[in-house]
Formats: C-alpha cells, sequence, structure tokens
C-alpha cells in the first residue's frame, strides 16, 4: 500500500479558502495514488477516490476537468515528492562518473515502488485512451527532464551527450525492472541486472 508522507501541523485559528482547497486537493492526489496501487487503474473509479477522500464528487470539479487530469497529476504528485528527495540526496554524491553508482541506485528507488505501480497502470491504460495518452505524456516528460537536469549537475565532468544517453537508458531499465518486480520477478536477478548495469555505466562514462 503506498504510504502517504502526513506533515502534523498544529490548528493556528480557521484555515483560510487557499488551504481548505490545497488541502483538498492533497487528499484527492493520495487517494488517488492509493486506488491506482491497491485497485488498478480499470476499478478506480471517481466515486472510490472521492470516498477515500472524503469529499464530495462535485468538490473534485472545482480541481480537476476530469478523470484523466486527476490522474495524471496524481502521478506528476509523487513524482515530485520523489525528485525532490532525489535531488536532496545528489547533493551528498561525488562529483563526476564517481557518481554515476549511486545515481542508479537513487533513480532505482525513485523509479520503483507505488510510483512505479501507479505509473505502469496509467502507462498501458493510455495505450488505448486517447485522453488520458494526452494528459500523462507531458507530465512524464517533463518529469524526465527535471531528473536529468538533476543529475548532470552532480556528473558535470561527463560530457553532456553521455549523461542523457545513460540518464535515459537508466529510466527505461529501471521501469523494466519495476514492472519485472510487479510481476513477481526474482529480487537477486534484479540486483545483479542494477550492478552491472553500473559497471557498465561507469565505462560508458570513462
Amino acid at each position: 500500500m503506498y504510504i502517504r508522507e502526513v506533515a502534523v501541523v498544529e490548528p493556528r485559528g480557521h484555515r483560510t479558502q487557499a488551504q481548505r482547497r490545497e488541502q483538498t486537493r492533497a487528499a484527492l492526489l493520495d487517494a488517488t495514488i492509493d486506488c491506482l496501487v491497491e485497485l488498478g487503474y480499470a476499478r478506480t473509479s471517481m466515486q472510490e477516490i472521492c470516498l477515500r477522500a472524503g469529499v464530495s464528487k462535485g468538490a473534485v470539479q472545482h480541481h480537476f476537468a476530469g478523470k484523466a487530469e486527476l490522474m495524471a497529476t496524481a502521478v506528476e504528485h509523487l513524482t515530485t515528492k520523489r525528485m525532490t528527495a532525489l535531488a536532496a540526496s545528489l547533493g551528498t554524491l561525488p562529483r563526476g562518473a564517481d557518481a554515476i553508482p549511486a545515481a542508479v541506485d537513487m533513480l532505482w528507488a525513485g523509479y520503483s515502488g507505488a510510483l512505479a505501480t501507479a505509473a505502469t497502470e496509467l502507462w498501458i491504460a493510455a495505450r488505448t485512451d486517447p485522453v488520458l495518452r494526452a494528459a500523462i505524456r507531458p507530465v512524464d516528460r517533463a518529469m524526465g527532464r527535471a531528473a536529468l537536469a538533476s543529475i548532470r549537475t552532480v556528473a558535470d565532468e561527463v560530457p553532456p551527450e553521455q549523461v542523457e544517453t545513460l540518464f535515459w537508458l537508466t529510466v527505461n531499465l529501471m521501469r523494466g525492472l519495476a514492472l519485472d518486480a510487479e510481476l513477481g520477478g526474482a529480487p537477486a536477478r534484479r540486483k545483479r541486472l542494477l550492478e552491472e548495469w553500473q559497471r557498465v555505466a561507469m565505462e560508458y562514462a570513462k
């Protein structure tokens, strides 16, 4: 189950309209990820999302144009959390090619788990749903560009074109391994593949 990150805030008077709106939006996004992970895209209904978020179906219309936009925004919401944590971790890495093994580990941590499950559900559904595809594609591309920009800050001694090639190869490997994990593949095999890719990536970057 997707575990939400909850910040405990001491109440200070009445919440403003903007605060109530943001809280409702966050509840809808978290509930959407919960549903995608637990139920899958096909069984995730707006009614179930609203029930888990504790809001009315009418309230959703004030935040999102439809189910496709809500789904895409929910994955963006979770990806942003993961990429923010990734960016903070990058500051502890060595510079240049020496950062590659740890960067691969960080990308695996970011692209696996609840994010991989939710995103995989949407990618598969988007194949035959043009509205969902149009909503999820720009989000997916924007998040990829943001992650690449973060990686470039620590791999600045490696030629930019090599960094970009390594990054997209790594991302696509992570997606494949995440799907393997969803299908019950052997953890030991994934570990060996990640270690081999770290070795190959280091050689490529030299």
